[in-house]
């Protein structure tokens, strides 16, 4: 059971590695063909396998093989249950997409339970706890649901911290190979930051799990979308009272900010001592402090000693599947984003539960991805198989209503330059992945407006070798050994630069996706995780803390780090050159600080890093009328941060309050709601 609960984080960027060298493959457990036999597919098609079965001693054996865009997993795990049920000893071994697995449990005669993993180690007394395992195979065959049902709301102590609930919502009918039978839709709580919907049996095992990614028995793979849409239906439940709740009547009363340093995203400037007026959803007046008079029961806030700023965008959010970090991203002062991939029935759901007063969630445009049909295809993508289909899809997402297209490392390059044209002559933004064969310049001819990821941006200096595999692992792999080497300044370089400037061509570097895998060692949580830490539930702390992408050939982690600072590099001279950048984070949006941080490594001012999340992200996606600057008659979408923020970005992370559509709110309240105890620590 614990093991699944740890899927969505695993797959949102954490990652494991070791010194020493992983178990291969061919020496890993093969399952029996009596196994019990599960698949993990998406609506790309399948991606996976894991078997869960008992060895001949008792103990019980898993083993899980994926393959997920190129990023490849191979585990296996042997667990040993005491006479209670609960595991007492488990070994893995194996590897997964960023490296060795290795992890081992085990409680000794003295009732002391003891763990390794290539991040961590500990001991503590066993008593009555459960250990959560760090990895291992998503089911490992250890059925714990009942347990954590019979103990209600007291829920059950785990190793290494926190706690874990589970309760039943409601039970539904499928079919399977067996013909119909019910199985129960469980929340978990305490294995990540919000609840997570959880399938089981009718007598209350394990049965599996259905999101963009979904793992089920073999058979059932025809109720995954139904068993998807159940839990988010669920879900939405669960977030539509607290969202009800923030946007009650008497919060959208008119506010006034008064005596609050200002930051002018379009003037690129911030101004001292300043007042900020809101009524009726709208920026009602600016002026200077203590110039404007509150209407008649207006809230009037001192912001001495305070910075008021538009909302913040994150360019770069995958929308989508658990509604709860949409409330997160608020509480993080995040009030606009741009998904550049997220199911259209998704996307759909959002825009109208929100526009219901059912979702409180950040404003913003969707993309959606498409990818030849292929083994290697992005999990969720609209897949396809010719240039006609791939047109064909085309109009499908401008029919949805979304924003744009975002092709895939997949794609056949021929498809790119009609695809795109259809796209453009439907008002569609193209952007993506640069496929396999290309680099971001033949992308970028093709039809590309953005380009998504620094890695693709270092393409343009690879190995051919690489740039033909560019949609396996051979993505990072390529660019962390060898863009070390590469001259930012050389004359090819900057006639890249050049060209993407005089095209108009906009940059998503998501450089927080690169430092933890390239610059991590294992010996402490990455800077875009460590403010959060402290205060996140122990499981998902531990999850942040990563010992790098694994190293391979003669590669050392120096040389990662030198490569993720040329990566770094190619950002500030982007942007010297003219190049639009916008701040994205392709994870949970908690990074977004550290990404405009690096920015400012890259050699951006203050002011013009908060500006790629702030105006310029409000004018790719045609809002700036409405949002990305505090101006009257503009969308009351701001932020209220403790400290000043032209002295250092980093109190950011210490929003104070937070205005969506005019409602004002608590960002601390916003904080509990999402999951976290308290702000984050030492964010400024």
């Amino acid at each position: 059971m614990v093991k699944m609960l740890f899927c969505a984080l695993l797959l949102a960027g954490a990652s494991i590695s070791a010194a020493a060298a992983p178990v291969p493959k061919e020496q890993l457990l093969v399952p029996p063909a009596n196994a019990r036999h599960f698949t993990i597919t998406s609506k790309a098609g399948k991606h996976g396998d894991n078997w869960v079965w008992t060895l001949p001693d008792g103990r019980i054996a898993s083993r899980m093989s994926m393959s997920l865009r190129g990023w490849i997993t191979e585990v296996d795990e042997v667990a040993t249950l005491g006479s209670d049920g609960r595991p007492v000893a488990m070994e893995v071994r194996g590897y997964t997409d960023s490296g060795d697995a290795s992890e081992t449990f085990k409680v000794g005669p003295d009732g002391i339970a003891t763990w390794k993993t290539a991040v961590d180690s500990g001991s503590a007394p066993f008593g009555t706890k459960r250990y959560s395992s760090y990895g291992g195979p998503w089911f490992d065959g250890v059925d714990q649901e009942g347990a954590f049902l019979a103990a209600g709301e007291r829920g059950i102590e785990l190793l290494p911290g926190g706690k874990g609930r589970m309760r039943i919502v409601r039970s539904v009918e499928i079919t399977g190979p067996k013909g119909p039978e019910t199985v129960r839709l469980g929340f978990v709580e305490g294995f990540g930051l919000s609840p997570r919907p959880y399938w089981l049996t009718a007598d209350n095992k394990f049965f599996g799990s259905a999101g963009q990614i979904s793992i089920l028995p073999a058979g059932y793979e025809a109720n995954a979308e139904r068993l998807k849409a159940i839990g988010e239906e669920e879900t939405a439940k669960l977030v539509r009272d607290i969202s009800r709740r923030f946007l009650a009547k008497e919060n959208s009363a008119p506010v006034l900010f008064d005596h609050v340093k200002l930051f002018d995203s379009v003037g690129g400037r911030y101004l001292a001592d300043r007042a900020v007026l809101v009524a009726n959803g709208k920026v009602a007046a600016v002026g200077a402090a203590g110039s404007l008079k509150a209407p008649a029961g207006a809230r009037i806030i001192d912001g001495r000693g305070k910075t008021l700023l538009p909302g913040l965008w994150d360019s770069h959010r995958h929308v989508g599947g658990d509604d709860f970090e949409l409330i997160q991203n608020l509480a993080t002062g995040i009030t606009n984003y741009r998904s550049p991939g997220s199911l259209i029935e998704d996307a759909q759901s959002i825009f109208k539960r929100r526009a219901a007063g059912d979702l409180l969630a950040p404003d913003g445009k969707v993309s959606v991805i498409i990818d030849r049909k292929d083994p290697l295809a992005a999990q969720g993508a609209l897949t396809v198989s010719s240039e006609a289909e791939a047109i064909a899809a085309v109009r499908k997402v401008k029919a949805a209503g979304m924003w744009g297209v975002k092709f895939y490392t997949s794609m056949n390059p021929a498809w790119i330059a009609p695809a795109a044209a259809e796209a453009h002559k439907l008002g569609l933004h193209v952007h993506g992945h640069v496929p396999a064969g290309m680099r971001p310049l033949d992308a970028v001819r093709a039809g590309y407006d953005e380009i998504t990821h620094i890695n693709f941006i270092m393409m343009q200096a690879m190995p051919q070798a690489v740039v033909d595999k560019a949609n396996t692992a051979a993505r990072l792999e390529g660019p962390a050994q060898y863009g070390k080497d590469v001259d930012l300044d050389s004359p090819a370089m900057k006639a890249f630069y050049a060209e993407l400037s005089k095209r108009g061509t906009i940059i998503d570097p998501t450089l927080t996706v690169w430092e933890p895998l390239m610059t991590s060692d294992g010996t402490a949580i990455a800077p875009e995780y460590a403010p959060y830490a402290p205060v996140a539930p122990p499981a998902v702390a531990r999850a942040w803390k990563i010992a790098g992408y694994p190293l391979f050939g003669n590669v050392t982690r120096d040389d990662f780090r030198k490569s993720f600072a040329k990566m770094v590099g190619v950002v500030g001279r982007l942007h010297k050159a003219g190049v639009r950048v916008v701040a994205g984070t392709d994870g949970y949006g908690l990074e977004l600080v550290r990404e405009l941080e690096l920015y400012q490594q890259a050699g951006m001012t203050n002011v013009e890093a908060l500006q790629t999340a702030t105006i310029v992200p409000a004018r790719m996606v045609g809002m700036d009328k409405a949002v990305g600057s505090v101006a009257p008659g503009k969308t009351a979408d701001l932020i209220l941060v403790n400290g000043d923020a032209e002295k250092d970005l980093r109190v950011l992370r210490q929003v104070d309050k937070v205005v969506l559509d005019g409602v004002l709110m608590d960002a601390q309240a916003l904080r509990e709601a999402a999951g976290f105890s308290g702000p984050p620590v030492g964010a400024n």
